[in-house]
């Protein structure tokens, strides 16, 4: 079995993090999900990264790559001449910082994409910068790949300003991306962005294909939104009832946490423990139990070493 990702990797300037004095530099992005899909993807699965990475990274990052041992033989990033991805994060406070994106790996065309999802069982994307794909490549994947497509939308509503500086933005067309995903992931300002109280975005989610909409609630845990009992790969045309909500909480963290990386984490440990055939609600409470873990550790490197509970390589 085949789970495709999709994102991007991103090497991370932190400043202003926990009690570091000095910036800190590390792989950022994609890095945590697939990290995460490293410690709880089940047995019987590889990772297929769908991933570009700029030329000048390229080597350290399929470095990185080469760490986890459920990726698929021969498995590699795809290199572009672009300068990769770097951003620099500025924390304000435990939940507010600034992010200033400087180069830039070109998006997937269907064409390059179609003939490398034909194989495989699930796709997860992740928009890291907003700018993986667009929405006619997305809605030709919805066409062309059968399988289950889990999707957090995250900087799909992050604007881009001239100098780089990322801000919220509404997303336009959001019932036509909706459209295109099985499973959504948003974060509490994202559903406010998008406009409206939470049950009206969720009806609108599912009267558009949506199976699932997950909203991480930080410290709170997670809440979730659906329209008849889930499955994974239940992707038949069913029409869905009543909508059914519950919040699944969160362990409590030790303070000061890092946020880095949590919402990555918390979504790819949940498509891993979904694709495996847990319960709904099972796979919400592991998945915040991956995403308190990783609060506790800094950067992606050997991140799938601690969200098992694993003595970390040194």
């Amino acid at each position: 079995m085949r789970l495709g990702v999709i994102g991007t990797m991103v090497w991370d300037t932190i400043h202003g993090r926990g009690d570091a004095a000095e910036p800190v530099e590390e792989w950022g992005g994609i890095a945590y999900a697939l990290a995460a899909i490293e410690a709880a993807l089940p047995a019987g699965w590889e990772i297929v990264p769908l991933i570009k990475v700029g030329r000048d990274l390229a080597d350290r990052a399929n470095g990185f790559l080469a760490g986890l041992a459920k990726r698929a033989d021969g498995a590699r990033f795809v290199e572009v001449t672009e300068p990769n991805n770097r951003v620099t994060l500025r924390y304000e406070s435990a939940t507010r910082r600034t992010e200033k994106l400087a180069g830039g790996v070109p998006p997937w065309t269907w064409s390059e994409l179609g003939p490398m999802v034909r194989d495989l069982d699930v796709v997860y994307l992740n928009f890291i910068s907003g700018f993986e794909l667009d929405l006619q490549t997305a809605q030709h994947m919805r066409r062309g790949f059968a399988g289950p497509i889990y999707a957090d939308l995250h900087s799909l509503l992050l604007g881009l300003s001239h100098d780089g500086m990322r801000f919220p933005q509404a997303l336009p067309r959001v019932r036509e991306w909706f459209a295109c995903f099985d499973v959504v992931q948003l974060n509490e300002e994202e559903m406010e962005l998008i406009g409206g109280e939470p049950l009206e975005i969720a009806a609108q989610a599912l009267a558009a294909g949506v199976r699932l909409l997950v909203v991480t609630l930080g410290p709170r845990g997670a809440a979730y939104f659906t329209g008849r009992p889930f499955s994974l790969f239940d992707t038949g045309l069913a029409k869905p009832g009543p909508i059914r909500t519950a919040r699944v909480p969160a362990p409590a963290v030790d303070d000061p946490p890092d946020p880095t990386g949590c919402g990555d984490v918390f979504g790819a440990s949940l498509i891993a423990q979904l694709a495996d055939g847990a319960e709904l609600e099972a796979a919400l409470a592991g998945a915040n139990a991956y995403a308190a873990r990783n609060a506790a550790y800094r950067g992606a490197t050997n991140l799938h070493y601690h969200l098992r509970g694993e003595i970390v390589p040194r």
